[in-house]
């Protein structure tokens, strides 16, 4: 073995022995908090290699958040380990939060109340228009209703902040102790789901020998990415994180993230300082807007059905997927190796759109 190659194994070995070390520090600092466990974690690191071989740039890798457990999985079931505790915490009997009609963290919501014995209300937005009945009354709609949630829809563009205000205000005057959940369970108390995350992925790496370059995800109600955005901030990581903007423009996007992170690191009062230049966002995979398809989204989501048996979402990780895969055939990242996509679940949300994908029927 060369001098060179001798310096750099011990250099590694030291960045590994110095990144356990914040690992351990940072779930100490999470320790503080209130939570309660409602996910399979870890969850799942895998390799996928038929996707790589085809896409011919680096190592893909997928974190398999939709493994969580909770109701089919998610993304959202690490934020609410720490929300339904908070909620507990203060006593809540009634949970109350909002999204878009095919909204996972609606879905794990209603799941993690019902575990925990608490009321649930949902209050729904159309953002699409679409008035077919599987988009309307399928998917996470119909598991939210399974759960016992109370669902009830709002028309495209209302307060739903103010909706919600309202709705803990008229269960109080009844008697109830409501809580209220931001949309995307994304608030400085529900993205330490994803502080834990950016830790629990360090480890995995660590017992791996694997050098993680970059982590993709799909980024919209801004809590996952703040979350990890901190976390990764906490452990002094250099991986390059990008998330692939569902919704909202890059400025906004990145403010959103960047501004929730910052209040992430306060929360979390751990000496954790936030570079904006952490903070990124390619929001050129929306579309015609939040919840429709796009054509890429349709192949992302075909594709690796077909060549990871793996299922995404129309919505939120499906639209992620198409801005991995275009960003490495455009040799986005370089001469970067291992790349992780966070797969934040919801194929349910695939029951909502059975009209969105060029399916053949049955073959003799």
């Amino acid at each position: 073995m060369s001098d060179n190659n001798v310096l750099q194994d011990v250099k590694s070995s030291g960045t590994q022995d110095l990144t356990a070390s914040l690992c351990k520090d940072l779930s100490i600092a999470l320790a503080r908090f209130p939570r309660v466990r409602l996910g399979h974690l870890p969850t799942p690191l895998e390799p996928m290699d038929r996707l790589s071989a085809l896409l011919g740039g680096p190592r893909i890798w997928v974190k398999r958040d939709d493994c969580t457990g909770l109701s089919s999985g998610g993304n959202k079931t690490r934020k609410l380990e720490f929300l339904m505790a908070d909620a507990q915490a203060q006593g809540a009997d009634t949970i109350i939060t909002q999204g878009a009609t095919q909204s996972n963290h609606a879905r794990q919501t209603a799941a993690a109340a019902a575990k925990l014995g608490m009321a649930c209300h949902i209050l729904l937005e159309d953002r699409t228009g679409y008035e077919d009945t599987n988009y309307t009354l399928n998917g996470n709609v119909l598991m939210d209703r399974l759960h016992g949630a109370m669902v009830s829809g709002r028309s495209g563009g209302t307060d739903m902040n103010a909706e919600m205000e309202t709705l803990a205000e008229t269960l109080l005057s009844q008697g109830r102790a409501p809580y209220i959940i931001p949309g995307g369970g994304s608030n400085a108390i529900g993205a330490l789901g994803y502080v834990n995350c950016a830790r629990e992925l360090a480890e995995q790496a660590i017992d791996r020998g694997l050098k993680i370059d970059a982590l993709v995800h799909a980024t919209g109600s801004s809590g996952t990415q703040a979350g990890l955005v901190a976390g990764l901030a906490a452990i002094q990581s250099d991986i390059h994180l990008l998330g692939i903007g569902v919704r909202a423009p890059q400025d906004k996007q990145e403010q959103m993230v960047y501004d929730l992170a910052v209040k992430t690191a306060q929360h979390l009062n751990a000496g954790v300082s936030i570079d904006r230049k952490a903070v990124r966002a390619n929001c050129g995979y929306v579309g015609g807007g939040y919840g429709i398809p796009t054509d890429g989204m349709k192949a992302a989501v075909k594709l690796l059905a077909e060549t990871e048996g793996l299922l995404f979402d129309p919505v939120y990780s499906g639209k992620g997927l198409d801005g991995l895969i275009d960003l490495v055939r455009k040799g986005h990242f370089g001469d970067m190796e291992n790349i992780v996509f966070l797969h934040t679940g919801g194929s349910a949300a695939l029951f909502g759109y059975p009209d969105a994908f060029d399916l053949q029927g049955y073959t003799e």
